[in-house]
């Protein structure tokens, strides 16, 4: 028998290419203008033989490269947590879209979101344009004083633009459209992750308080989580819920299929963290360096054991019983409050920040539950509420960035406020509009069908009972 995909799919498979094409576009043309610049010159230049930079730069990027290849395997856990939550009609559609955003994320992270990340590595003054500021496309030429590759720096910062990308995956699960799903993450990756990380990361406003304070955040709970836990709530709210989560007014249970799958992607989340903390120290070759990589892998272990525990025990109290998915939030959630605050908490306020994590991912599941907002894998009170408490625990708890006066709770506010609003608004922007055309969600009768079988005309599991 041929399968002949209705036109919903070729709309789907046009704007797939599109934004494929879109990236090669722009790659190439950055190709031809270094071209041009060597044509220009070709005859007059001689190119010294680089300078060996010795075994620290060596090991550096070397240490680099492998905690980016963990931060890689971090897209793994994703997938496999989403796909155990949520049913098994919806298998194949959830693992291509946590696939393709990683693939779409990374061509248009190199295209031009890798240069509006860190204009002042391209020879940009960020203190004149704090907001947005580019330093045109691909990669920033090396210096020769260089510290870093800037292949493995680009490489290591790549997996986090992704990991923000594919946050949002589970939070719109089960009923967004594969080609809406594709232009999102060309968005996310390329303009709104980028812009608001270079406030933080890139030198731009949230590093330049007049009274000379600066937001902390040295992995990601916000610039990364916050911005994927938004933006998911951005994309919840428009959608509407799951066909059946909500009856009458009362929220209805749709259990996932594999709590196995589930909870093996926990644990590949919790390994690829140790790439995504420690690593971001982005030096190894000192002892100061590695004292303070081993320093947040040892908070960064116990902010998820206390959330996973905090989870387990709260779960246990409110329910009779103890619930295995809390649990594993609770783990995630101490996760990602601690990734803002692993250099600097000391090892008990690190249980600190993930016995508060554990508890902020129970009442955010349930006010969203209470608003009847469908989240199937819990993304918004995780990444964005846990993202939020991350960076606010700066600002409270004690710790070494308050001891030296380098950021107050009010610098820690701002700043928190500031790019999970930047991530929500943008996000709902383009939602609503991608909604007001027709292609954001996928109609009730193929989401009762399952999108395995509407959205790619094929199955995860075969058999009587799949």
């Amino acid at each position: 028998m041929t399968f002949s995909p209705p036109l919903g799919s070729w709309r789907s498979l046009s704007v797939a290419l599109l934004v494929a094409l879109a990236a090669v576009a722009l790659t190439f043309h950055a190709v031809l203008a270094q071209e041009a610049e060597t044509e220009a010159v070709e005859g007059e230049v001689v190119v010294a033989e680089a300078p060996d930079l010795g075994v620290g730069y060596a090991l550096d990027n070397a240490m680099l490269f492998l905690t980016g290849i963990l931060v890689m395997w971090m897209q793994a856990g994703f997938a496999m947590v989403e796909t155990g939550f949520n049913a098994s009609k919806n298998a194949v559609n959830i693992l291509f879209k946590n696939t393709m955003d990683f693939c779409i994320g990374a061509l248009f992270f190199f295209a031009f979101g890798f240069a509006l990340m860190y204009p002042g590595n391209y020879g940009k003054d960020v203190t004149q344009s704090p907001y947005l500021l580019s330093g045109g496309f691909g990669l920033y030429e090396p210096a020769a004083d260089r510290s870093l590759s800037p292949e493995a720096d680009w490489l290591f910062q790549c997996m986090f633009a992704a990991t923000a990308a594919t946050i949002v995956s589970g939070a719109v699960a089960g009923r967004i459209k594969i080609g809406a799903y594709f232009i999102y993450s060309a968005v996310i990756s390329g303009l709104v992750y980028p812009i608001s990380g270079y406030w933080k990361w890139g030198g731009g406003w949230l590093m330049q308080f007049p009274s000379g304070m600066q937001f902390q955040d040295f992995a990601g709970s916000c610039v990364v989580h916050a911005v994927g836990g938004f933006a998911g709530l951005a994309g919840a709210i428009l959608l509407g819920p799951r066909i059946g989560r909500f009856v009458n007014g009362k929220s209805v249970a749709l259990p996932g299929h594999s709590l196995p799958l589930a909870c093996l992607g926990v644990f590949i989340l919790w390994f690829g963290w140790y790439g995504f903390n420690p690593g971001s120290q982005l030096a190894f070759s000192t002892s100061g360096d590695i004292d303070v990589v081993m320093h947040c892998a040892v908070t960064t272990t116990l902010a998820a054991a206390a959330g996973g525990v905090t989870g387990t025990f709260a779960s246990w109290f409110l329910f009779g019983k103890p619930d295995l998915s809390i649990a594993m939030n609770g783990i995630l959630g101490g996760l990602v409050g601690i990734t803002a605050c692993c250099d600097c908490m000391s090892n008990p306020m690190a249980i600190v920040v993930g016995v508060v994590a554990g508890f902020l991912v129970i009442a955010g599941m349930v006010l969203l539950d209470k608003l009847q907002i469908d989240d199937p894998v819990g993304a918004w009170p995780v990444h964005g509420v846990c993202g939020l408490w991350g960076c606010l625990s700066i600002g409270i708890l004690p710790n070494s960035h308050l001891a030296a006066g380098d950021t107050n709770f009010v610098t820690q506010l701002i700043g928190s406020v500031s790019i999970a609003a930047w991530a929500f608004v943008t996000m709902f922007i383009l939602f609503s509009i991608m909604k007001a055309v027709g292609v954001f969600r996928a109609p009730p009768e193929d989401e009762q069908k399952g999108l395995d079988i509407s959205e790619h005309g094929m199955q995860a599991y075969m058999g009587p009972n799949h």
